[in-house]
């Protein structure tokens, strides 16, 4: 029997895909063998949701041997923080709530009105860590995102302030990887880095994963600002000389109400967000992350600091 083009096409993306997923489930056992205590990002966004059936498969049928880590800013969208404790209940797993609440209450960060509060998750995330002692750090980063997660190892060693240095990384040969740090450090992993937007819903799609509305059309009342369509929320209101409407939008990745633009979308169903992801010529980050559009360097400048 002599197989289509698109059947072939189809075969090849399956194969892909399952190489991805074993990649993934072996760097998830290695952190499980290699550090004492590790945990994994969860926001309920749909990397961090792949990540967590991943983490499913990969200690089936034992429990996941890790807790999962929200850094909460506050300004979530409510559908988001609904999914999180729903999955996280469903899977029996210790959640985590770092909040940034908090670490302006107790003066740690400070908070500028009108601003994003996405800068001030990176000390958040450090006093979590130090506090729990955390030696591994799972996160749900894709090198295909932006230009300095590209730069990122899979095993990516912080020094004991949390901080990054892109120019001291170490080798990965084949699927060898190195966990060593000395007291203090902690190493952040990504076991997503090798995927894609359209790896991560091809995988969705061929597990039946569930993952917030929002990322499908639905009708939202948003507001145009900086080039992206904003939601109209309690934390980002209409400004002056705005005009509101309702718009058939769907959001692409999932950060704060903040900081996070929808874009406008028929795609309805993980198919039709397939499609549309295959013709895309932006990444998700790109098209509706304002705290990646401050400068060329954004994201290294936090991640130096100690940003996801």
């Amino acid at each position: 029997m002599t197989l289509s083009i698109e059947d072939t096409r189809r075969s090849d993306r399956e194969a892909a895909l399952a190489d991805l997923e074993d990649e993934s489930i072996h760097v998830l056992r290695e952190v499980v063998a290699t550090f004492d205590r590790p945990v994994l990002l969860f926001s309920g966004g749909k990397d961090s949701i792949v990540m967590l059936r991943l983490a499913e498969k990969a200690f089936w049928p034992g429990r996941i041997p890790f807790p999962v880590m929200h850094v909460d800013t506050g300004h979530n969208f409510p559908e988001v923080i609904e999914f999180r404790d729903r999955r996280v209940a469903e899977l029996d797993v210790p959640l985590v709530v770092a909040s940034v609440q908090e670490s302006i209450d107790t003066g740690r960060v400070v908070e500028t009105p009108g601003k994003a509060r996405n800068p001030l998750q990176t000390v958040t995330l450090l006093d979590a860590i130090a506090e729990h002692r955390f030696t591994a750090v799972l996160g749900g980063a894709r090198r295909d995102e932006e230009k300095a997660r590209a730069k990122e190892r899979i095993f990516s060693v912080r020094d004991e302030f949390g901080r990054w240095d892109p120019r001291n990384q170490r080798p990965e040969l084949w699927d060898l990887y190195n966990g060593r740090h000395r007291p203090g450090e902690h190493v952040r992993v990504f076991p997503l880095s090798n995927w894609t937007e359209l790896d991560v819903w091809g995988y969705i799609r061929r597990e039946a994963i569930a993952v917030p509305d929002i990322y499908f059309a639905h009708r939202r009342e948003v507001v145009a600002r900086d080039g992206m369509l904003v939601a109209v929320t309690p934390f980002t209101p209409v400004r002056d000389g705005e005009r509101a409407r309702v718009e058939t939008v769907r959001y692409r990745t999932v950060g704060d109400t903040t900081c996070t633009g929808a874009v406008a979308s028929t795609a309805a169903t993980v198919d039709e967000v397939v499609d549309e992801v295959a013709a895309s010529t932006l990444t998700e980050r790109g098209a509706t992350r304002a705290d990646d559009r401050t400068s060329e360097a954004a994201m290294e400048d936090r991640k130096r600091e100690g940003y996801f």
